[in-house]
């Protein structure tokens, strides 16, 4: 229920704010995916399965596994705690401002932050925005509205607020000391999950690079403990000789050792660089053409992949599942071989510092030669994701690749719907990765899609020669073929490598 009256803030300013307006109902008897309606950025979990098209899927197990924490143990040595991660769940507070007119829009970043929120491990107890043409440069909210969130806070019993941007350094010291829990930003929920679902070494050194960048500027210090110095003498507590110099604060220390980890960090990211890059120049010449699956956190691109190759890439209801590129080979109908690649979602507002961060895995997506941006259809804003796919693309590089726009989840989509999706993207195509409707359709277009390898051939290839003929069918379109007494007579595009070979028996 959204309240219209007109109150002034506590402090006594003189612009009359529109009140914290209520977004998400507090409920006890169900869970806070329940309560955000159609426009949630999870799916329904009725209209979620895993078939046969999805191959094995160990990961999901193994990331709903208990994990034993150790060094718990108060009683017994050889007792370890145990935690589930759904026993220890925070209970969070969401809030948000948003300016006069786009009161739609704020409602469904609020939606999408609690579907953020549900994905790192916490329960969604209240959301609330607030209209105002600015945030308060000081607390975010203002000092009477973050009063009103601190009385909120209290009621529903939440131990962490979360704002729906990136906060200041000082505007989440300023609303802690008001709210007397926990703030923590939009930034920090998305970090957190990438921290989670990170498998690979270069995954987990782009997480934790992205991490310190964010740390950084925001080390707080408590009292004395962030201000000592080094040096004094060993009977009082110092280090003695050879220690005694201008000295360093904790927080100057802290500092250091970020910095220090964080060119660790980069050097261990360019160091796994060649390796990719060997691979990548290998596909290309050989002439493998690549498919890139781009597209929107939870849009169904992991889903996709595995029904056009039964993959076995890990599926799963989360937002940022899948974080680590995944590169399948494929088979078009004529034979030609070409490679899929599944990435990292997006979301809006995704965090400089990942960008930056996951720049390498993002270029998979601006070195493909056709990308299949996946938009999920049943999303209440689709134009939204569009929008927000696009300007991360056009960062990459990836702005002139032929692209190929897909609804995906059309089984959940009306004809209605279908309407406005295709008045928005005119030669978008609708498919299932649930039901396999218009797989086949999407097959076709992306095979016609590829690009022809550069030289065209016409050879009278010896049979004593099939490894020609194969590498032909392999990497190259054969435009056709015919056997004639000396051989097999070939007309072919091909990469310049093979037209090599293939030129002694030209005609």
């Amino acid at each position: 229920m959204t309240h219209t009256t007109d109150t002034t803030d506590a402090q006594g300013d003189e612009t009359p704010l529109d009140p914290v307006d209520r977004v998400l109902a507090h409920s006890e008897s169900r869970s806070s995916a329940s309560i955000f309606g159609a426009a949630q950025a999870l799916q329904d979990a009725a209209t979620v399965s895993y078939g046969d098209t999805d191959g094995d899927q160990w990961d999901r197990e193994e990331r709903a596994a208990l994990r034993r924490v150790p060094g718990l143990s108060t009683e017994l040595e050889d007792v370890t705690e145990v935690e589930y991660r759904q026993l220890r769940l925070e209970n969070v507070v969401l809030v948000g401002v948003y300016p006069q007119g786009s009161q739609e829009d704020a409602e469904n970043s609020l939606r999408e932050l609690a579907a953020l929120a549900e994905t790192a491990g916490a329960v969604v107890l209240d959301g609330v925005l607030q209209r105002r043409p600015h945030p308060d440069p000081a607390t975010y909210i203002g000092r009477g509205k973050a009063a009103e969130l601190r009385d909120l806070v209290a009621a529903v019993g939440a131990d962490t607020v979360i704002a729906d941007t990136e906060l200041a350094p000082s505007q989440r010291r300023a609303l802690e000391d008001v709210v007397k829990v926990k703030v923590i930003d939009r930034t920090t929920v998305i970090l957190d999950i990438f921290s989670q679902h990170a498998k690979s070494r270069e995954g987990k050194a782009q997480v934790e690079l992205a991490q310190l960048e964010y740390l950084l500027p925001r080390l707080r210090g408590w009292g004395d403990s962030m201000s000592r110095q080094a040096g004094g003498q060993v009977g009082a507590g110092g280090a003695g000789m050879g220690s005694r110099g201008p000295g360093e604060t904790k927080i100057e220390l802290d500092r250091r050792r970020i910095r220090t980890k964080m060119a660790q960090l980069r050097k261990q990211l360019r160091d796994f660089a060649p390796a990719r890059e060997a691979k990548r120049s290998e596909r290309k010449r050989n002439t493998i053409p690549s498919v890139a699956i781009a597209g929107y956190t939870n849009a169904g691109k992991s889903s996709l992949l595995n029904r056009l190759t039964s993959a076995g890439v890990l599926v799963e209801n989360a937002l940022f599942a899948t974080l680590d590129a995944t590169v399948r080979r494929a088979e078009a109908s004529d034979g030609r071989v070409y490679t899929l690649t599944d990435t990292v979602g997006f979301v809006r507002n995704l965090p400089h510092q990942l960008v930056e961060a996951f720049r390498s895995t993002l270029e998979e997506v601006g070195d493909a030669d056709v990308l299949v941006h996946v938009v999920d259809g049943s999303h209440p804003d689709p134009a939204a994701q569009l929008a927000t796919v696009r300007d991360v693309m056009g960062d990459v590089g990836a702005r002139s690749t032929r692209e190929i726009v897909v609804f995906n989840k059309a089984d959940l989509v009306d004809d209605d719907t279908r309407l406005v999706l295709r008045g928005l993207e005119p030669g978008a195509l609708f498919v299932s990765s649930r039901t396999g409707e218009g797989v086949d359709q999407l097959r076709a277009v992306i095979e016609e899609a590829l690009p022809l390898p550069a030289v065209e051939v016409r050879a009278l290839v010896p049979y004593d020669r099939g490894d020609l003929i194969s590498a032909v069918h392999e990497s190259g379109h054969i435009v056709s073929t015919s056997h004639e007494e000396d051989g097999t007579a070939v007309h072919a595009h091909v990469s310049a490598r093979l037209a090599a070979d293939l030129a002694p028996y030209a005609v």
